[in-house]
């Protein structure tokens, strides 16, 4: 159990190390902080290391590195939350890397002769050093024992860790207290609960069977997946602080000139990154939440395989049902009703009038309508998202919040690959598909048969049901998709002339989806 005492000794070291990369109180923000925030900033410190060239973001990143693991993977958290720190600092952190130096091999050695209970040698042939090191762990390459021997990448917890994140998140926890006592606005944030979550994400990264899991349930879920794979497991090989794989070689994803040089098509594996998370994440509900290049390989078949499986996301099947309800509305530009699924599933307080918030996400959708996806600002699109959460008081989902973060990365990586790349037109198949399946006839009849109240049930969704075969009609039908003939017939009342209606409706629908999951979440 870790005192009071020493938690406050550790927050004040960290704000120390903030002071001086003015990262503490920073200089952009300190005319309109309350008085005693400034008396605090003095109290830590002078800006002894600040950088005038730097943006706050950038020397918040280089604190957060100094400070250490438990510091960096916070500040790789809060690169997730621009509503919780605002948008420019949280681009700014998105650089953040673990540029942390690895641990020596023979620390390493016993680390996977202790976990895995037998000597080294019996396991691996080979065991290079380091190939890469981070926070929590670093990997090492190294061939198997087995005839035929294998190539491998093997992962191995860092020592000590763990004590020393349970010691930062102590302190953590302590400061967010303390904010939700003295601040409504971080009440409203939940910040002691972004703590919790924050500590029970890594506290499942720092047990590598975990990791070697999810691994594992991705890879059973994209087992028919054509154009994505994960590295074979090795579970021989894996335990508490170790978790072997095969080791991948392939062409990492950083830049198109290396990917033309191998042979490969840098547009079409663009849209590759794109639908593989979709789908992972409107399929199956569990999707890889770290698709930066770094993760991702592109192998000799052209498949896209990922590696580093420590974060990954999940959405509930009432979370997705309620995504498809919204983009329903979004799509047909409907926004009392897709404010009233809102206050359907608790996310707005009700004291707040149903067609006032319809009024205001009118405000965010209507402006976009009649714009090329090149000609939307999606940080302006942001910030009116944000200004709308906190206008009516709706507090975070946290189901959503990794989606939200992967959406940017993946159209990031896309965009890299791909200057003009349209992550609206590249989403259209994956997001019809889904909608069809939640919204569509056939779905609404499996869900009336689902229960023991089936009748019922059907004839309470009827009205439903024909509202939503027009609009899905509508919506879709004219873009070629194929249906069982009795679904086709029952949704063809009327066709899209103009497939640009479509695409831009679809950057409607993800704007909802970011605001889900950067406020109403």
């Amino acid at each position: 159990m870790i005192g009071p005492a020493k938690k406050l000794a550790r927050l004040l070291r960290m704000a120390r190390i903030l002071a001086r990369h003015d990262a503490l109180l920073p200089r952009e923000y300190e005319a309109r902080a309350p008085a005693s925030l400034r008396i605090l900033a003095r109290i830590a410190g002078g800006r002894v290391r600040a950088t005038r060239q730097m943006a706050a973001g950038q020397r918040l990143a280089l604190a957060f590195e100094q400070m250490g693991p438990s510091a960096i993977k916070l500040g790789q958290f809060l690169a997730t939350r621009p509503d919780l720190i605002g948008t420019e600092v949280a681009r700014g952190l998105e650089s953040l890397q673990d540029r942390l130096p690895p641990f020596p091999d023979a620390a390493a050695i016993r680390t996977v002769e202790h976990s895995l209970g037998k000597p080294l040698p019996s396991l691996y042939s080979e065991f290079g050093g380091p190939v890469a090191a981070a926070s929590i762990a670093q990997v090492h390459k190294a061939v198997t024992t087995d005839d035929p021997p294998r190539r491998v990448a093997v992962k191995v917890l860092r020592p000590g860790i763990e004590a020393e994140f349970q010691r930062d998140f102590a302190a953590f926890r302590m400061a967010a207290k303390i904010a939700e006592r003295f601040s409504a606005e971080a009440r409203r944030l939940r910040l002691i609960a972004v703590v919790d979550t924050l500590a029970t994400s890594v506290a499942v990264e720092l047990d590598l069977r975990m990791e070697a899991a999810a691994a594992s349930e991705l890879a059973h879920n994209t087992r028919d997946d054509d154009d994505f794979r994960i590295p074979v497991l090795d579970w021989a090989r894996t335990g508490a602080k170790v978790f072997t794989s095969e080791w991948v070689d392939g062409v990492g994803l950083r830049d198109a000139e290396t990917l033309l040089a191998a042979g490969h098509d840098p547009k079409r594996i663009a849209v590759v990154v794109v639908r593989s998370f979709l789908t992972q994440a409107l399929r199956d509900g569990f999707f890889h939440a770290d698709m930066h290049p770094g993760n991702l390989f592109v192998d000799a078949s052209g498949r896209l395989c990922a590696v580093d499986f420590g974060i990954m996301g999940r959405m509930d099947a009432g979370m997705r049902r309620f995504m498809a309800e919204t983009l329903a509305g979004f799509l047909a530009r409907d926004y009392l009703r897709v404010a009233q699924v809102h206050f359907d599933y608790g996310f707005v307080p009700k004291h707040h009038h149903v067609e006032t918030f319809a009024q205001a996400l009118r405000a965010v959708g209507e402006p976009i309508f009649g714009l090329t996806a090149q000609q939307v600002s999606m940080g302006r699109l942001l910030e009116q998202l944000f200004d709308t959460t906190r206008r009516f008081d709706m507090q975070l989902q946290p189901q959503l919040v990794l989606l939200q973060k992967t959406m940017v990365v993946v159209e990031g990586v896309a965009r890299q690959l791909d200057p003009a790349f349209d992550v609206w037109e590249a989403s259209r198949p994956v997001i019809e598909r889904w909608m069809l399946e939640h919204l569509g006839p056939e779905a609404r009849l499996k869900d009336a048969a689902d229960g023991l109240t089936s009748m019922a049930r059907l004839a309470q969704n009827l009205p439903q049901l024909l509202r939503d075969t027009e609009l899905i009609a509508e919506q879709l039908a004219g873009g070629g998709i194929r249906l069982h003939p009795e679904s086709l017939r029952a949704m063809s009342r009327s066709q899209i002339q103009n497939s640009r209606n479509l695409r831009l409706a679809l950057l409607i629908a993800a704007g909802a989806l970011s605001l889900l999951a950067i406020g109403v979440l």
